[in-house]
This record gives structure tokens, sequence and C-alpha cells, in this order.
């Protein structure tokens, strides 16, 4: 039985009014997270700094601070949200999440050790991604051992690794001197602190989101079983080894940027499907705005709750993904029974 049903054909007309609206909503968000912090900026504040009619310290604050916070916590969000919807098709598992293969382990495990050899910045970043790659590398090898390549053995292994991983971790922490400790806590709970903006999140995200809008029709198919895909002309190979690389590719990204952020790839997918349905036409464009309005709104809570005390942006998720998640169950559970 498939997890998930394809969908009905979506009208072109309803399809752009929900984009524009999702988007509206995303632009929305992104304006009210500048605002958001421990020095109070208002909307006309921002606008003003935004179309260069301000020269007050408002402008440094947004532009040299917020701004690129914000702009990589779009992208983070969008990339764990879009990795979750692929993960889930590929997996046919409702639980499925960007972080199931392990890729956030093997990414924590090598920033925990240029933190502990006294690296910091880029270094820390590009150490993430090689401990993502290497995590993708391995399950994807140990995965097609006798050439069986299916679903449950990409989880189980997936799942193996991670418990390893884990373990790596759990090491680490115990071993490490106590004032890197900090450091590694909030890198481990998902923080975006201490990001830069950069050209590379958009440009991932854009060579993942359209290939996959192109193979979107497929993925509908694939819902329903790999036999019925295969029946009406999909090459479920292919397909699986796209959505698997291009999922790991987004998640290693992200991982790479903000640390181990969670529930956001798990929560927004369903969400997605509960108020505009499953095709992948519209979950997959509508999934990476909200993901990232999602996401740069956390943030914003996390820098304004406490301030001038900042929380870790993964505490703020888990804590509104949780029972977010227990509701949209309970939807779909009083779905199915009706």
């Amino acid at each position: 039985m498939p997890v998930f049903s394809p969908a009905v054909p979506v009208l072109s007309g309803r399809y752009f009014l929900v984009l524009f609206f999702v988007a509206l909503f995303a632009a929305l968000s992104f304006v009210v997270a500048l605002g958001l912090g421990s020095a109070d900026i208002s909307f006309n504040d921002i606008v003003a700094v935004l179309t260069g009619t301000s020269d007050s310290l408002n402008q440094q604050i947004i532009l040299q601070i917020r701004l690129p916070r914000v702009q990589t916590g779009m992208c983070v969000g969008g990339m764990l949200a879009m990795a979750g919807c692929l993960m889930q098709i590929l997996l046919r598992n409702p639980l499925a999440e960007p972080y199931v293969l392990g890729v956030s382990g093997g990414a924590a495990v090598f920033a925990l050790l240029a933190i502990v050899s006294g690296l910091s910045g880029l270094w820390i970043n590009g150490s993430a991604f090689a401990g993502a790659l290497l995590s993708i590398f391995l399950v994807f090898v140990l995965s097609r051992i006798g050439n069986d390549w299916n679903p449950l053995r990409i989880l189980l292994t997936g799942v193996v690794i991670s418990a390893g991983w884990s373990a790596f971790i759990s090491f680490l922490l115990a071993v490490s001197p106590p004032d890197q400790l900090h450091g590694m806590l909030f890198w481990l709970m998902g923080d975006l602190s201490y990001v830069q903006s950069s050209f590379w999140n958009p440009i991932v995200l854009a060579v993942v989101l359209l290939p996959s809008l192109v193979y979107a029709r497929s993925m509908n198919l694939l819902a329903t079983g790999d036999l019925n895909a295969a029946a009406l002309g999909v090459n479920v190979t292919r397909l699986q080894y796209f959505i698997y690389f291009a999922s790991s590719l987004l998640t290693a990204t992200a991982v790479m940027q903000g640390g181990s952020i969670g529930f956001i790839g798990l929560v927004v997918p369903h969400l997605v499907r509960i108020l505009f349905g499953s095709d992948h036409r519209i979950l997959l464009p509508v999934s990476v705005m909200l993901g990232g309005s999602l996401l740069v709104i956390a943030d914003g809570l996390a820098r304004s709750l406490i301030a001038p005390e900042q929380l870790p942006v993964g505490v703020l998720t888990a804590m509104l993904g949780v029972p977010l998640f227990l509701v949209l169950l309970q939807t779909i559970l009083f779905r199915q029974r009706t």
C-alpha cells in the first residue's frame, strides 16, 4: 500500500493562485523577521533601509547582521522542507525526514572535530559539508550491496549509520574541553547566529528545485508504487537515484549552514499536503517557501524571547514542531476515518 495517493491534476489558475499567496506570506515573513531581535525596528524603518532611504544605526543592524541571517534562514528552511518531501516519496514513509540517512550525524562529527581543533568560520562549514558527503556515500554504497537497492535497505542503512555517528558525537562531547562545549552544543541544536550571505544557497536550491518540478508528475506516480509507476512509463531506478542525491545535497547544504535544525523537514510537507494536496507540482515549491518562512520566524523568536540572550533556533523549531505535528497527525487520522 502506498503512503501517499497520487493527486488529482491541478488547474493552472488554482496552481498560480496558491503560489502567489504563499509567496506573499513568505515575503511578509521575511520582512517581519528583519524586525525581530533585541533591538526593536519598526516596519517603516525596515522599508526605509531596504529602499536605501535610511542611513541610521538601523541600517547597519539590518544590512550587516539581520539580512544575511534571514536570507540564509529562508534558504535553509526551504532546503530542509524540500528534502523532507523528497525523502518521504523515496522511502514512502510519512515519518521520513532530511536527517534519516545520517547526513546530519556525519556533518556534526566533522564540524565538532573542526571546533575541537580550534578551527572556525568556513573551516567548520567545510568540515560539516565533507562529513555530510561521507555519510551520503556510505549509505549509498552499503545500500547497494548485492545490487538490491530498495527503500527499506536505504532506511535501515541510514538508521545504523546515524546511530554510529551519534556514538561518535557523544564521545567528542565527553572528551572536549569545557570552554568549547557551549559552541558545540549550539551547533548541534541548530544555530544561525554566525551565518553569512552566500550565493551558494540559492544556487543549490534552484539547481535541485527546477529538475524536481520536471519530475513532479513522475513523483506522483512513484507514490502509487514502483510497479505501477514503471507500468506507466516511469524510469523508477533513475528517479530514485535523482531523489536520493537531490535530497542528500539539500540536507548537506542546510546542515553545513545551520547545524541540525529539526522538524522543518518533517512537519512542513505534511502541512502542505493537508492544505493544498499531494501533487508535487504544488507540494515542492510551496514547501520551499513555507519551510523558509517558518524557519525565519522561529529564528526571529529565538533572538527575541530572552533578548539580549539568544536561543538556538533548533530549540524553537522543536518546541513549535512537536505540538504542530501532533495536530497534523490527528487531522490526517480524522480524514482517514471519515
